[in-house]
């Protein structure tokens, strides 16, 4: 049985839609499924209400036990936009609420792309937030370009009115009301959400990083949490003209957190974003996952998830090295092609059957950390190879055809959070892999462990071990390709 949300916040928004005209929802990336062939429905709301912003009687420390009372109140108007399955009893009971990344100065999906195949086979619902002022209303982005909703489509997106950051907390947890007792319109459509899971990756996640130390205490409005990609820090509580109340450099997620949480985190989040500092143990509630091989942002989360039919599409490892991003932004060297969608689906998984169970402590889920020396910069230790060691462990890196890094690139806006691919030349693969049959066997042997350990789910183990297959590692043996392996 889920945790009964009891949400103490303002009124309940008022939900309006879906809006069906002008235009069509703008979000990025662009959807490239054909989410009606999945069983599938798209649809946008308004939610309109009042917010209150947050002020903290005490210094933010870093331990996150933080304490946070309302203060000013304002009117808003933001979107949410919805993606659920179209028939009510092919619904898992789960919704994903995404907080929307604005780090471009527009509203971004990052985990909709990364976890969208798991949506879909699985049943879950997704809903994605405007929480934030730019995504709404902005004026510009790093790469010049203006893509804020009231921007991009000015009479669609006319209604839509958003008071400034210090309030997008509350409005966050005004969604959660909306989703499970909806004043007006019924998001949802007939579906009846049991569990509400809070994900963010990157700056959204800094947000719920604050959302879970000050709000969630005081107003339970979700049954769990993925905060993907943080550094070592937290958003701020409030910001001008509010009152400015800052996050310490350093912060942990509360040890008393009554909901489970995951913190998914990549080899730049511990280095680039400082996340290493913030290190914390597992505990009752919380589990870290540091993964092996990955980035910030990677291969499948820029250039192929948004249109990942899944689950059987060919691995990520096999793909051509990408430098260019939407055709805008250029990096020096491959951007990473690591295996951290895979990972983030089974987290996701993962908190959908803990708040499902609702059990007082976590059984499982733990997960060994990146070997890192302090310093500074920390420096993640490898292999001969290149390869981190420690953390989550994937054939990508256990059974490696590159070096995977989540550091180590250049180039144009945003690079620097892609990591790198650098593909060994023919000499080392004969070296490693004296025959396709041995690598694809040594392949599924690793995925098998990764599987058993719970950071693999089967679907994409079958993703990995097709890919395997088809690849052409080693040399041609004699046997059929499929004829060794389940």
């Amino acid at each position: 049985m889920a945790l009964l949300a009891t949400v103490a916040a303002a009124a309940d928004p008022t939900v309006i839609g879906p809006i069906t005209s002008p235009g069509s929802a703008f979000i990025t990336p662009p959807n490239g499924i054909d989410l009606a062939a999945s069983g599938f429905i798209e649809e946008e709301y308004f939610l309109s209400g009042t917010a209150s912003a947050y002020t903290a009687p005490l210094p933010l420390g870093t331990d996150g036990h933080w304490s946070a009372t309302p203060g000013a109140t304002a009117p808003y108007v933001t979107r949410i936009l919805v993606r659920r399955p179209a028939v009510p009893r092919k619904f898992n009971g789960t919704v994903i609420v995404e907080w929307l990344n604005v780090s471009g100065g527009l509203d971004a999906a990052p985990d909709w792309t990364f976890i969208q195949t798991l949506v879909r086979r699985d049943g879950y619902a997704w809903v994605g937030v405007s929480a934030q002022f730019v995504g709404v209303a902005g004026t510009g982005g790093p790469i010049g370009l203006n893509l804020s909703l009231k921007s991009v489509d000015p009479v669609r997106y006319g209604p839509l009115s958003h008071p400034g950051d210090s309030f997008s907390y509350d409005m966050f947890t005004q969604v959660a009301a909306a989703l499970r007792n909806p004043d007006g319109p019924a998001p949802l459509g007939p579906l009846h959400p049991r569990r509400l899971i809070a994900a963010g990756e990157s700056q959204s996640a800094f947000r719920l990083t604050t959302y879970v130390n000050a709000i969630h205490p005081v107003v339970h409005a979700y049954d769990a949490f993925l905060i993907h990609s943080r550094g070592g820090s937290g958003a701020a509580l409030s910001e001008s003209p509010q009152p400015v109340i800052n996050a310490p450099a350093i912060v942990h997620v509360r040890e008393d957190i009554d909901v489970p949480v995951i913190m998914l985190q990549t080899e730049t989040d511990l280095v680039s974003l400082g996340f290493f500092g913030s290190r914390q143990p597992d505990s009752a509630k919380i589990r870290v996952w540091e993964i092996a091989g990955t980035a910030h942002d990677d291969t499948y989360g820029l250039a192929v998830g948004p249109s990942d039919v899944g689950p059987a599409a060919a691995d990520t490892t096999y793909l051509p090295p990408v430098t260019s991003i939407f055709g805008v932004i250029q990096c020096a060297a491959p951007i990473n092609s690591g295996p951290q969608h895979y990972i983030a689906s089974a987290a996701v998984r993962q908190l959908h059957r803990w708040a499902r169970a609702n059990k007082r402590t976590l059984r499982g889920g733990f997960a060994p950390r990146l070997e890192v020396a302090a310093g500074s910069p920390p420096v993640i230790q490898r292999d001969d190879l290149g390869n981190a060691l420690g953390g989550i462990r994937t054939a990508q890196v256990d059974v490696p055809v590159a070096t995977l890094s989540g550091l180590g690139q250049s180039g144009g806006s945003f690079c620097g959070l892609f990591g790198t691919t650098i593909p060994f030349d023919d000499a080392t693969l004969a070296s490693l892999y004296p025959s396709h049959e041995d690598y694809v066997r040594r392949v599924v042997r690793a995925t098998r462990a990764a599987v058993r350990a719970g950071f693999i789910l089967p679907a994409d183990a079958k993703a990995i071990r097709l890919a395997a297959i088809a690849s052409d590692i080693g040399e041609p043996s004699s046997s059929p390709s499929g004829a060794f392996i389940d």
